[in-house]
């Protein structure tokens, strides 16, 4: 994600649509700098143990697997896929998903997200299926720079589907579509539920009955919610709990999350905004910090 923050502000506590607000920030939490071939890691996973992101558009088209000590790269996994704009990664038990759907401009008709069989050993992954999908509530495409709600960074797969989460620039709400991962032809992503989240959701993950979505505001404020799962699939209905994780001047443009059995792997963009800079950072966050 190309566009940085329009400005910077400051901030320490708010109500949002009557929601208290946590304050748990990052710095006790950081792992490693990444290394500089991450400089901006848009996403993260974990399949078979192994720590995987990528970087955003403009970049080569590779998964890169992650050393969650030390921040440097342990192995680089070409593709044959094309990376127009990758923006989130998730997993089945033996595929990765790739969702190169990002939208700033509100414009695209090609959205797609890559099914790569995830072989270790591997030099190359090569993608077996494309999944195309549209927004069926979107009638415009003109373009609306970080102004249009069919933007998207976030998806998990569960319950043999796969859940995108978008990043409502212009509602600062999350959309929860649903996508059938078996069809390949052009299909409607299904709307499920929305929620005011109050900032723009950058990614997510699910573990254990409860989902977790990550992002920030223009001026920068990091958030993460988490949202108890009431039925299937179903997250915006039950206790939601919002937490600020800090300013990206400080912890940088936070982009990925993802869970184990102790916490949250949190990543971030390179940050540089005139004289405001920080490293792109690997933070993990235990799950006994969020009461």
């Amino acid at each position: 994600m190309k566009h940085k923050f329009l400005w910077i502000g400051l901030f320490f506590f708010q109500i949002y649509a009557g929601q208290e607000i946590q304050i748990l920030k990052l710095k006790p939490y950081q792992k490693a700098v990444l290394s500089d071939t991450l400089r901006e890691s848009s996403g993260l996973t974990i399949l078979q143990g192994k720590l995987l992101s990528f970087n955003d558009s403009g970049n080569a088209p590779e998964i890169y697997e992650i050393n969650p000590e030390r921040g440097n790269i342990l192995k680089t996994y070409k593709t044959n896929a094309i990376n127009q704009d990758w923006e989130a990664i998730t997993h089945d038990e033996k595929h990765l998903y790739i969702g190169d759907f990002g939208n700033n401009l509100g414009v695209r008709k090609d959205l797609t997200i890559y099914k790569i069989p995830f072989i270790p050993d591997a030099e190359k992954l090569e993608y077996t299926a494309k999944i195309h999908f549209f927004y069926p509530e979107q009638q415009d495409y003109s373009p609306k720079n970080i102004r249009n709600n069919f933007d998207a960074e976030a998806m998990i797969f569960l319950n043999g589907k796969l859940h995108v989460f978008t990043k409502e620039w212009e509602a600062k709400a999350v959309s929860h579509y649903v996508i059938d991962p078996d069809i390949q032809d052009l299909q409607p992503a299904y709307k499920q539920e929305t929620y005011p989240s109050g900032f723009v959701v950058t990614d997510a993950t699910y573990f254990q009955g409860k989902l977790y979505l990550i992002g920030y505001t223009k001026s920068a404020h990091i958030y993460l919610l988490s949202c108890e799962e009431t039925s299937p699939g179903v997250f915006f209905e039950g206790k939601i709990k919002k937490y600020f994780l800090g300013m990206a001047t400080r912890f940088g443009q936070i982009e990925g999350v993802t869970a184990t059995e102790e916490g949250l792997y949190i990543s971030g963009e390179e940050f540089n905004f005139y004289l405001l800079k920080a490293k792109q950072r690997l933070y993990f966050l235990p799950f006994k910090k969020l009461k």
